[in-house]
């Protein structure tokens, strides 16, 4: 296969970025999208040029890290399926394809397609942990949860951080992200103590990050590579309400 990219290169959160063309030849439809990436690195490196900055880790689908918008999708063309894991013959041979980071003023660029997303850590660090000290750890049977509820936790905790949310949210919204780690804990018997704090503390880190609110377009939904829905924010919204009645 032979592609014409079109790469977001920028030096810093304060530089003036450009798309630069650059001709990928000879990608075979078995690569994946980071395969192609690296591949047209070594052809830059050879050329004497700076390669192209993206962010990546596992490449398996669980860190979240592979975070792209290609050709105007947040992690591309095919659903729940992260960058890394979105392959080669997905695409035609000689298609245009425009490489873009997350856009959303909480994500500055670091460099060409790498993003800061210390942001979602923050709102993490605020209140999406449980710190109550459990000593040992127990039986996986001595704590008692539903079938119910353990099936809307691991939903909830499928969620891998990666910001695809924000970045097809016309308002920048980090609200699936958050009413997932919500969610997650909210549901277990370990999270019940610090229950209303949490979603307090979390949604306020995450207005103080500069995330817009949910207008319920359901982008969000629509590009999330683990296919979390939408009423998880339902979800949120009524545990916040609760916590601010009940105090």
């Amino acid at each position: 296969m032979n592609l014409k990219l079109r790469i977001w290169r920028q030096k810093n959160s304060g530089a003036k970025g450009y798309f630069q063309k650059v001709d990928a030849k000879g990608i075979s439809p078995d690569m994946s999208f980071l395969e192609m990436l690296d591949v047209v690195n070594e052809e830059l490196l050879a050329k004497g040029e700076e390669p192209v900055i993206f962010d990546h880790d596992c490449r398996e689908g669980i860190c979240g890290a592979c975070s792209l918008v290609i050709n105007g999708v947040a992690h591309g063309p095919e659903r729940g399926t992260t960058t890394c894991q979105l392959h080669m013959r997905h695409f035609k041979d000689g298609q245009i394809i425009v490489i873009e980071p997350w856009r959303a003023s909480a994500f500055p660029v670091l460099k060409d397609l790498a993003v800061d997303r210390g942001a979602f850590d923050r709102i993490i660090q605020a209140g999406g942990f449980v710190s109550v000290g459990a000593g040992g750890a127990p039986d996986g049977n001595a704590i008692p949860v539903s079938k119910n509820s353990a099936e809307l936790a691991m939903d909830a905790a499928a969620c891998i951080g990666c910001g695809a949310c924000v970045a097809a949210c016309k308002n920048a919204s980090a609200m699936l992200f958050v009413a997932a780690k919500v969610s997650h804990l909210a549901a277990l018997p370990q999270g019940q103590v610090e229950r209303a704090a949490r979603v307090e503390r979390m949604v306020a880190q995450m207005d103080q990050e500069g995330f817009g609110n949910c207008t319920n377009q359901f982008e969000c939904q629509a590009v999330c590579p683990k296919e979390i829905g939408v009423w998880f924010i339902a979800k949120m919204n009524k545990e916040y309400l609760k916590a601010k009645i009940c105090q």
